[in-house]
């Protein structure tokens, strides 16, 4: 029997093969992407200093120095800086690598033609974002095993159900992709890193992460804790400091910016 008759593609008896050509199963091409994509996120410097070195000096320096007056108190009655501190830093965590590391990264793929070229190839569109959030989930949880190592050193006693957490993060993470990829997906580059870092600074301060909600006038707080950031932080010192189940306002407000993004990303997003 000859190779040609053997119908396997295998010359018999020299060991070489025929090409089989054809794109990878979906899974493994979207694995290798989301791989790819984290590397190069964590690689960054820029992106690095704004999702790990940021969020961690903020934790250790407004815990450690009385800077700025934040009420303290846990579902006990007892507490410190750092347990009003530590869940605002984890949201801004979030928001520092789903929202503005993903906009500015994204951005300037679609800028230098990166992300064209990756919608003609076999891995989809769809399949491309995936991997993207992938990407994303992987550096939060590398965030949050740090910062909570370091919180745990700063004397931080959280409290509260752990579902609840996982959950607020889950929806927080929908929210700010969300944004911004609208963001990445509908302004020039240049202008992206620009926005995206403004927005960083402006909730920073008016988010509730460092200076409560309550220091602000009472007309602003109502609109301000309408923001995802607050929301966010909230929902999480509500569940870690105070000892909530599941801050049902918080998750409301966190889902309909998820929907709100993600839809209104997916209808105007351009990819050139």
């Amino acid at each position: 029997m000859t190779a040609l008759e053997t119908g396997n593609g295998t010359a018999a008896g020299t060991g070489t093969f025929t090409p089989r050509p054809g794109a990878a199963p979906l899974p493994r091409m979207i694995r290798a992407q989301a791989a790819l994509e984290t590397r190069m996120l964590l690689r960054n410097g820029e992106q690095l200093l704004l999702t790990v070195i940021i969020p961690t000096l903020l934790l250790v320096l407004f815990s450690a120095v009385d800077i700025i007056a934040v009420p303290t108190g846990t579902a006990g009655g007892k507490g410190s800086a750092v347990d009003f501190l530590a869940p605002g830093i984890l949201a801004l965590a979030v928001m520092s690598t789903a929202f503005t590391g993903q906009a500015i990264a994204t951005g300037f793929e679609r800028r230098y033609g990166v992300l064209k070229r990756l919608a003609v190839s076999p891995l989809p569109r769809w399949g491309l974002m995936t991997a993207k959030t992938c990407a994303v989930l992987v550096t939060e949880v590398l965030q949050t095993v740090l910062l909570t190592a370091v919180a745990l050193a700063l004397g931080w006693s959280p409290h509260g159900n752990p579902l609840s957490v996982l959950l607020l993060l889950l929806l927080g993470t929908a929210a700010f992709s969300g944004l911004g990829l609208l963001m990445a997906g509908t302004l020039k580059a240049e202008a992206t890193l620009a926005a995206a870092n403004l927005v960083f600074l402006l909730l920073l301060v008016g988010g509730g992460v460092i200076v409560p909600l309550d220091k602000f006038p009472e007309a602003a707080q109502s609109v301000l804790g309408l923001l995802p950031i607050a929301a966010l932080s909230d929902g999480l010192r509500d569940v870690l400091q105070h000892g909530a189940q599941i801050p049902w306002r918080d998750l409301g407000i966190l889902a309909v910016w998820s929907v709100l993004g993600l839809g209104t990303a997916a209808r105007f997003f351009r990819w050139e």
